[in-house]
């Protein structure tokens, strides 16, 4: 019996084959897509911290992908598993992802090999604060360079901690705010910034789900109400796209895996309950549900209409895509299918939206933080009781010609957006109109054979005309 080989290409190699294909489609020259494709420089740093009176050393990478735009922009990943080849995809991914939604940010990404689940909260900071010197001592992390925020393993504490870190090195940079995305509130971020990634996919499903070519292919019709959802990954963007497609959209969520096991039931789960559980046990076994997966990666085969990776690289690979059984992959995490195993999935007529559009939300809302704090005003601050006293006017004028305004749609109608309704504008216009722009791109184009081929060549082509202009000829 011949043994079949799965072996599975790096996370790296995955994203440069899914450029490869891109590239191919684009009328690009030779040397210039060679160049886009690889990082422009990768640092490494290895630092000693002192932790209960012995010394322990930690390496960590920032890698730049692309700067036709500055700053760059992209995430910093805590994680014991956290190597140079993933941070380089990372970053490449993220110049991708700002380049397909028009965000006006070339593509970073940085990595620190610790488990943060292994240290004190003091500890973690005392970390954090040094690595985040390291970088800034080459400008790795600078308003105007280069700017990270939240990624796996970090969120608006450790933001808070770099951005104070920053002051106290650069305390004559005015913008110094701007250093860093993902903050708490109170320490100059934005709201909606937390969910905003998975508030995105959202987005991106409903944008989908508004267009029948799209739907066909996937053996989908309707809204996204009634529609059987298996989540995977119940983190900071898995938890935020599960509770509004549940919430807000009607949607069923059959499905829900974690690191300790998957829990399935057909009625649907409380994804605020399954939530309220981890949070107090640390993982989801012994929820009760219709059936519990020991392992988790089982229910990743089940029949379902919609399936959301949201949490690791590389979850649905060639061993396990032929079979996956849901009519549509929603990739809310960066790289969860492998390029071998969209090959298989796409041959069985399984349709997916690809991560540098789904993800993109995070991004986006960074962006909206940075100028922000560029600008050190909130939105909405000038213009807000304006536009109520404009609607009010509105209504008094239409009341006085004899249509008369019911109480309660008159007093939404009299409210005024604050910062966070302009946010979630902001990200649903920035999802449409990219969701837009790739599928025109994929049905345009007979030789493109995937939203992430068609999303991948339009990042690209961006990228090449922006190196032109500014007069980098091959």
């Amino acid at each position: 019996m011949t043994k079949v080989t799965t072996q599975e290409k790096s996370f790296r190699e995955n994203v440069n084959l899914s450029f490869d294909l891109a590239a191919a489609t684009l009328d690009i020259p030779e040397g210039l897509s060679y160049f886009i494709k690889g990082a422009v420089n990768v640092y490494q740093v290895r630092f000693p911290v002192r932790i209960h009176g012995r010394f322990e050393s930690f390496i960590g990478w920032r890698a730049v992908h692309s700067n036709h735009k500055l700053p760059v922009k992209g995430g910093i990943r805590f994680s014991p598993m956290v190597t140079q080849d993933e941070v380089e995809a990372l970053a490449a991914l993220m110049s991708y992802k700002c380049a397909l939604v028009n965000v006006p940010f070339g593509g970073s990404k940085g990595g620190l090999v610790v488990d943060p689940k292994l240290y004190e909260t003091d500890i973690m900071e005392r970390i954090t604060r040094r690595f985040a010197y390291e970088l800034i001592k080459k400008d790795l992390i600078n308003p105007a360079l280069n700017v990270p925020a939240p990624d796996m393993g970090t969120g608006q504490r450790e933001m808070a901690w770099i951005a104070d870190t920053y002051i106290q090195h650069r305390p004559t940079d005015i913008n110094h705010l701007a250093c860093v995305t993902g903050k708490p509130v109170s320490a100059g971020g934005i709201r909606g910034r937390v969910e905003a990634t998975g508030r995105g996919a959202v987005f991106g499903l409903r944008e989908f789900f508004r267009h029948a070519e799209d739907k066909k292919q996937a053996r989908l019709e309707g809204t996204l109400e009634g529609k059987r959802i298996i989540v995977q990954g119940l983190g900071n963007v898995g938890y935020h796209a599960a509770k509004i497609l549940q919430d807000e959209d009607g949607a069923k969520i059959i499905g829900i895996i974690e690191w300790d096991g998957g829990l399935y039931d057909s009625a649907g789960l409380n994804v605020d309950e399954v939530a309220e559980f981890k949070k107090v046990h640390g993982g989801v076994k012994g929820f009760r549900c219709e059936q519990f997966y020991d392992e988790g990666r089982a229910l990743l085969e089940e029949e379902c209409d919609i399936l959301i990776p949201a949490a690791m690289e590389a979850v649905i690979t060639l061993e396990n895509a032929p079979r996956i059984q849901a009519k549509l992959i929603a990739e809310a995490a960066n790289g969860p299918v492998t390029f071998d195993a969209e090959t298989v999935l796409r041959k069985r007529g399984v349709c997916m939206i690809p991560d540098i559009y789904l993800n993109a939300g995070g991004v986006i809302v960074s962006y909206f933080e940075w100028i922000k704090n560029l600008s050190h005003i909130r939105f909405g601050r000038m213009t807000r009781r304006w536009e109520e006293t404009q609607n009010e006017l509105l209504i008094q004028a239409l009341e006085s010609n004899g249509h008369k305004i019911e109480g309660t749609l008159a007093a939404k109608l009299m409210v005024g957006p604050g910062e966070g309704e302009l946010v979630l504008s902001g990200l649903d216009d920035s999802m449409r109109e990219a969701f837009q722009h790739m599928r025109e791109y994929f049905w345009r184009h007979e030789n493109v054979e995937s939203y992430r081929i068609a999303a991948m060549a339009i990042a690209i082509e961006k990228i090449a005309n922006s190196y032109l202009e500014m007069g980098v000829y091959p």
